[in-house]
């Protein structure tokens, strides 16, 4: 006879192969598991309404979406992408140098890769393509992968979510993904650097100096909000929810005042495309929330430990291990489906073995931002691939050297936790 975990496990992967969405999945299989185990299936709704209602943190995600929003209909972005040139612009492949430089700086404003790639992937690529100076495959594919910059540096969404699940500083958690961030971009860098000599990439015209004031005034308002934000959080006027409502305020502020280019009409699309964005998040955090029930009840995460330990692995071998699972599963799941259901399963070995968890969360959500990018299921492949109109094999096969890279840096940040926690506890982080 099949057990009830065995039943639900079988019904949100066939629910899921049918197609439905993953949240609703995981509830129906949620349910039916209370069902056949003889439990009360209002504990569904209790589970649902508790995890979603006691989360103050949870706030910060349609906050930060709204601003990514925001910045995308008021054409920011262009001001950015201009303030980029002149910084990076003049070196042999220096577009795809723009490209890189413009992430690291959204990245501070938007925390998801998705809203990075749709505010400045067209932009991006048609700059790279014009006068065909760059192929389509490579344009999209360093747009593709600088987008996952996005969710390392903060603010972040993947980290607001691990914090849930994980009780750790959110606030901590955004300033250790500041060095992994920046090692992310280098290791990008190089390798497009290496693509430009290699295939004899076009040098840019240099932005005139007497130009350069003028760019950075522009500019200015966008480069400024990372500063705020941070400088909030760390000054402690503000809780990371509190700094996603002064983005998305400050945001709008400067679209409608400094910048004047948004419209009634585009300030409701935005709000309207950053509603549907959260009530999918949303609707995936409460299937966790019940799923994550069933894993408790079932004590899975304390068999995982309990068979773990039975092979003594050290914590450099654990940490090994988490990162090829993780990786594979980044091929197969989406992002915050390995945040909310994987991960929770993993933390209690992780705190058993003595792990600081501010620094799995961050190895993690690298982890997960590689993910994106890699074949079969890579999300943010099959975004770019619609947006640019390049063939995905194409894209992908331009890709690989950048993930590679990212693999290479997700060694340094594993094994070197410092690169990680230095920062953290440069502000008191006692860890």
């Amino acid at each position: 006879m099949i057990s009830p975990f065995a039943s639900c496990l079988f019904a949100i992967l066939a629910l899921g192969l049918l197609g439905l969405p993953i949240g609703y999945a995981m509830i129906a299989g949620s349910i039916l598991y209370l069902l056949l185990a003889g439990l009360d299936l209002g504990t569904s709704a209790e589970q649902i309404l508790n995890g979603l209602y006691n989360s103050y943190v949870l706030l910060a995600v349609p906050l930060f979406l709204v601003s990514a929003e925001i910045m995308n209909v008021s054409k920011m972005t262009d001001h950015l992408l201009r303030f980029c040139d002149m910084l990076v612009g003049r070196f042999r492949g220096g577009l795809g140098h723009i490209n890189i430089v413009q992430s690291i700086i959204f990245a501070g404003m938007s925390g998801s890769a998705v809203a990075d790639l749709a505010g400045t992937g067209r932009i991006s690529i048609d700059m790279m393509t014009k006068n065909n100076r760059y192929p389509v495959s490579y344009a999209a594919a360093i747009t593709a992968a600088s987008a996952v910059i996005g969710p390392i540096i903060p603010p972040s969404i993947p980290m607001v979510l691990y914090a849930l699940i994980s009780d750790t500083s959110v606030g901590y958690l955004f300033l250790a993904g500041v060095v992994p961030g920046l090692l992310m971009a280098v290791s990008q860098m190089v390798i497009n650097t290496i693509m430009a000599h290699r295939r004899n990439f076009p040098v840019e015209a240099p932005i005139p100096v007497r130009e350069w004031p003028g760019i950075t005034l522009a500019a200015l308002p966008a480069l400024l909000m990372p500063a705020i934000l941070l400088g909030g959080i760390y000054g402690g006027v503000m809780t990371p929810t509190e700094a996603a409502a002064v983005a998305a305020a400050y945001a709008f502020v400067v679209a409608a005042v400094w910048y004047r280019n948004i419209t009634y009409g585009e300030t409701y699309g935005a709000i309207l495309n950053a509603s549907r964005a959260t009530a999918s998040i949303g609707m995936l955090i409460a299937g966790a929330l019940v799923f994550n029930y069933v894993v408790t009840i079932e004590q899975i995460p304390q068999t995982v430990k309990t068979l773990l330990a039975g092979y003594d692995l050290s914590p450099t071998a654990f940490l090994f291990w988490v990162n090829v699972i993780l990786l594979v599963l980044g091929c197969l799941l989406e992002g915050s489906t390995i945040i909310l259901i994987v991960l929770p399963v993993l933390i209690p070995t992780a705190k058993a073995l003595g792990i600081d968890l501010v620094h799995f969360g961050i190895v993690a959500v690298f982890n997960i931002m590689i993910g994106l990018i890699t074949p079969p299921y890579g999300l943010l492949l099959f975004i770019i691939s619609a947006i640019s109109g390049a063939p995905l094999r194409a894209v992908i096969r331009d890709t690989m050297p950048f993930v590679i890279a990212m693999i290479i840096a997700l060694g340094i940040i594993t094994f070197v936790p410092e690169t990680v926690l230095w920062l953290p506890r440069l502000m008191g982080y006692k860890g």
